[in-house]
């Protein structure tokens, strides 16, 4: 209301400094409120994230706390699990990269796995934290509505629950194996510890653009000299895969649609279930 009057004081010289002015000032204490909205970590979360992952290090080794493995019944019909584990940096041997579509071509979100061999694997997904009852929209996400949370997870959890379990509307992955020396696996491995501690002390806020799923991973990894440049196929995530493909991140020796076709693993996840080497059967040939 107060900027249509603005507007209407534009045309009408006697009140056209009063009305201005007094839009401005409004505008300036909202936005001054806006500003001091705090991230926090203590809310009325929903069940899926109200455990925060956190690391512990002994030289090699890095022992993960409150790993999630929810077993689905449903989306939203789960029994909760959580577990921890020590994994030996030595072991890291590669990064798998998920890409989830559910919308189109262009967005896709974007989940990381660390391969420590022996089928096993750590997922990552960052996302939005959601309170009790709340729903997620991309507009908010701009608007200091989220906090951020790194879900450390079992692949059977955030990967099946996306191929087997997510039906309105259902989602499409895809599995890449990145290409990179095994430093740089390391270094962004680290990257994340670090990253996850750091919200458990100082949550910050969601972004739908600046810290999301896939922009937070390219800032994680620009730790390593070989980083990616900045690309707008980053922020239209869904062209990511493409991108790694053309900065040779990915396997080049077949062309892109036919990795892209190798990739898919809805139906290698939904034959597997509730499989123990679901990790495994999901990377078959």
């Amino acid at each position: 209301m107060l900027g249509l009057l603005a507007l209407i004081g534009l045309m009408l010289r006697r009140w056209q400094k009063i009305l201005i002015s007094s839009y401005l000032l409004v505008f300036a204490f909202v936005l001054i409120g806006w500003l001091n909205i705090r991230p926090s970590n203590d809310r009325h979360w929903q069940t899926d994230a109200r455990m925060l992952a956190y690391a512990d290090f002994a030289g090699d080794l890095v022992t993960l706390h409150n790993i999630r493995n929810f077993d689905y019944r449903r989306e939203f019909d789960y029994r909760p699990a959580y577990y921890d584990k020590t994994f030996a940096l030595n072991d890291l041997q590669g990064v798998d990269l998920f890409s989830v579509y559910w919308m189109g071509p262009a967005i896709a979100h974007t989940i990381i796995s660390f391969d420590f061999g022996d089928n096993n694997h750590l997922a990552i997904s960052i996302e939005a934290r959601k309170e009790l009852d709340e729903g997620y929209s991309t507009l908010k996400g701009f608007f200091r509505q989220y906090e951020l949370i790194y879900f450390v997870a079992d692949e059977r959890d955030v990967v099946r629950l996306r191929t087997n379990y997510r039906k309105n509307p259902p989602e499409q992955v895809y599995r890449y194996r990145l290409q990179g020396r095994q430093e740089n696996a390391k270094n962004l491995f680290l990257a994340y510890m670090r990253k996850i501690n750091q919200l458990n002390q100082q949550p910050e806020f969601y972004n739908t653009l600046l810290d999301n799923c896939t922009t937070a991973i390219w800032l994680l990894n620009r730790i390593n000299p070989e980083h990616l440049p900045f690309s707008w196929k980053i922020l239209l995530s869904g062209y990511l895969p493409e991108y790694l493909y053309e900065q040779q991140r990915l396997d080049t020796r077949i062309p892109f649609a036919k990795l892209r076709e190798n990739a898919y693993i809805n139906q290698l996840a939904q034959a597997a279930d509730q499989a123990a080497d679901f990790t495994a059967r999901i990377r078959v040939e």
